[in-house]
């Protein structure tokens, strides 16, 4: 979530430098850092079930689910983004100390009011340059929906939605759940 951005050009050796001893969290986006503000309940649950369904799924594969404290680099792109949740499985991760992945073949967005427009576009395109990238997953957090973005076979990115009575399907780690249970205890859904 962005709240301030700086008008001067930082490059990204000087971010993860001020990165790593800020006691907020902040963005890059080609040369410009943004301030993250903090979560609301609904956003927190609802990352919080994804993760524990995503984490019991891939307990015995060589994937990683990580949490909103690591950010994803995109090279290509010049922006580090922290999403909500993010899963790779490149071997060149599970060793690695960064504290950032350059490969996720999975990104999920908790969209809030304030940045689902950024979400859906600028922030969708720059993913996009990851090459590991094959599913890009938008859940929002006032009704129960959850848009999947796919890469095919053709190298398009496809779109589905799912409702209320649908089970969600993540193709790049072989997953499936009912939509429901992304929204267990989320103050004011009905299920």
């Amino acid at each position: 979530m962005f709240v301030s951005k700086n008008n001067f050009y930082i490059s990204p050796e000087e971010y993860l430098e001020g990165e790593r001893v800020s006691p907020i969290k902040h963005e890059y986006r080609r040369g410009h850092v943004y301030a993250m503000t903090g979560a609301k309940k609904p956003h927190i649950i609802i990352s919080s079930n994804l993760i524990m369904l995503l984490g019991t799924h891939l307990r015995n594969s060589p994937c990683l689910v990580l949490t909103s404290d690591i950010k994803v680099r995109l090279e290509e792109a010049n922006c580090y983004y922290y999403p909500d949740i993010a899963v790779t499985c490149d071997e060149r991760e599970i060793n690695s100390t960064e504290d950032f992945i350059l490969y996720p073949s999975l990104i999920v967005e908790v969209l809030s009011p304030s940045t689902a427009s950024f979400d859906r576009g600028d922030k969708f395109a720059d993913y996009q340059t990851a090459s590991s990238l094959q599913e890009y997953v938008l859940i929002n957090q006032s009704e129960i929906k959850i848009e999947c973005f796919r890469l095919n076979a053709e190298g398009n990115w496809v779109s589905q939605t799912y409702g209320q009575r649908d089970e969600l399907e993540l193709t790049s780690i072989d997953f499936r759940c009912p939509i429901a249970q992304n929204y267990q205890k989320v103050p004011g859904m009905i299920l």
